[in-house]
């Protein structure tokens, strides 16, 4: 203040806060003022914010499991395809599609089906967790959703494409536990080694109009973690799928 030639009255009026406001200010040097108030203060002044409250500057970034969430999408058709195609290129371990009909992922990645087949005969554990196409809780989803391509159809687009397939070492496909279903028709969560993007569905909403976030790993028991503890527990009691008959 005293650099810039300006009493503490003077800095109230050009902020807009009363005097005995930017006394306290100068007396509580842990008192953070509203964003607004510290970004007139600090141009009035004609310094950096972190100047004058360091503290406020740190807070801002992001540490530790907060740095795990790296982008959200308020629609997941917002994420572009390329995101998809390049976490489902990029994986070398484990390729994990908990999505109740995974229908989109055929139109979504290119050559998804190739890839597929790559990443399997590379080593690569590749799992599809679909919804029962004959269950109840598909049923009345479709009663919600009500459009054309109903869920089941969806599921049972997804089980011809991976048909295609063959039987392949690696490729794993369940359907998940009656009493599970609710939970996973839910929330989708598709795993990319130390990422994931994870769609929670809003009430009437199909997938592509429910928000996602893109998630990567940076340390244990953070979102990342908590998302894959929730897949893998709907995996563990789901139903394997039978290549003879496929149910």
């Amino acid at each position: 203040m005293a650099d810039a030639g300006i009493t503490p009255r003077q800095l109230a009026v050009r902020v807009g806060v009363s005097g005995k406001t930017v006394e306290r200010w100068l007396a509580d040097s842990e008192l953070t003022p509203h964003a607004r108030n510290r970004e007139d203060a600090c141009r009035a002044l004609g310094v950096d914010e972190e100047m004058i409250w360091p503290q406020a500057v740190k807070d801002r970034i992001k540490s530790g499991h907060d740095r795990e969430l790296v982008h959200s999408y308020p629609y997941r058709s917002a994420c572009p395809s390329t995101v998809w195609s390049d976490l489902v290129s990029d994986a070398d371990t484990d390729l994990f599609f908990a999505g109740y009909t995974n229908y989109f992922l055929w139109t979504q990645v290119p050559t998804f089906l190739e890839t597929v087949r790559r990443k399997t005969e590379a080593g690569c554990r590749v799992r599809f967790l679909l919804g029962d196409p004959e269950g109840e809780v598909t049923r009345q989803r479709e009663i919600v959703e009500d459009v054309a391509l109903t869920v089941s159809t969806r599921i049972r687009i997804t089980l011809e494409h991976l048909d295609r397939l063959g039987p392949l070492d690696g490729l794993e496909t369940r359907f998940s536990a009656p009493e599970d279903a609710i939970n996973h028709v839910s929330l989708s969560v598709f795993r990319f080694d130390d990422d994931a993007l994870v769609t929670p569905h809003l009430a009437r909403l199909v997938g592509h109009d429910s928000p996602l976030l893109h998630l990567r790993k940076q340390g244990d028991g953070g979102m990342f973690d908590r998302f894959a503890e929730h897949s893998e527990e709907l995996w563990g009691r789901a139903k394997v799928r039978d290549p003879e008959t496929g149910k």
